[in-house]
């Protein structure tokens, strides 16, 4: 007699295929990716692949400084896109 195993998280796994395709999967899955790419912004462009700063203290100034950085160069993207819309002198 053969048997299938099933897993002893298949009831977690089932929760989970229930979400998909819902409005809320949705909204997760985009706030995820905006996440995840500031994340991978880092590591690529930033250089943040490890932590230089011992501790959890250097981990966490070090974290904040590459956010201050992202921010920053977001907001200088934004001051110099609203620079090239001027208004038209009529």
């Amino acid at each position: 007699m053969r048997k299938i195993q099933r897993s002893i998280y298949e009831k977690a796994r089932d929760v989970a295929r229930s979400f998909s395709g819902t409005p809320a999967k949705a909204q997760s899955t985009r706030e995820r990716k905006t996440i995840e790419m500031l994340f991978a912004h880092w590591k690529r462009i930033i250089g943040l692949r490890r932590s230089r700063l011992r501790g959890p203290n250097g981990a966490r100034d070090e974290f904040l400084l590459a956010a201050t950085v992202q921010y920053l160069r977001k907001l200088a993207k934004m001051v110099a896109g609203s620079a090239h819309q001027t208004p038209q002198m009529a």
